[in-house]
Order: structure tokens, then sequence, then C-alpha cells
């Protein structure tokens, strides 16, 4: 699999670490009665089919750390964005 680094072009998977699901949101509470929403947030992920945003990171470059859209039944990739630059609202 070829990644598209936002700053050094395309380069081999083994450059890059997968960092986890870039759709999932962070409980902002941190009171007691939230605990089930702590534990689906640590827990709880889903196995999507199709397009999905995931953060990556590039270990062995530039050590950008990226959202990357991907197809996960064909592994096309479909966008990337740095992941300070980009807004969570577009990656629900």
């Amino acid at each position: 699999m070829r990644i598209p680094c936002p700053h050094c072009g395309e380069r081999g998977l083994e450059e890059f670490s997968y960092r986890g699901d870039a759709t999932v949101t962070r409980p902002t509470s941190i009171e007691p009665s939230s605990e089930s929403a702590w534990h689906d947030y640590v827990y709880v992920r889903d196995n999507p089919h199709g397009p999905h945003w995931e953060f990556w990171h590039h270990i062995s470059g530039c050590r950008a750390w990226f959202r990357l859209k991907r197809d996960t039944v064909t592994h096309e990739v479909l966008a990337v964005a740095l992941a300070a630059e980009a807004d969570v609202e577009d990656y629900r």
C-alpha cells in the first residue's frame, strides 16, 4: 500500500503507523455519570466497510500526523489532510 504524506509525497506503508479511528468523539464530561460514554470511547469501535477517516503518523519521514480517508475494502486512498489543519466536522 502507498500512502500520500502531505509533506513528503507518496511513500510505502512501512514508513507509517496507523494511529486510530479519526471519527471517534471524545466525551466532554469527567463525571461518574458519564462512565458509559468513556467506556464506549475507549473500548467500542466500529469495523467500517468502505470509505473511512483514520489517523496516521509518518514515523520514518517528516513525523507528521495526518488524517487519511481510505476505503477499507480496496485500500484506495481518497483524501489526506494534516491533522492540525483538519475540521473535525469534515470527518463525520
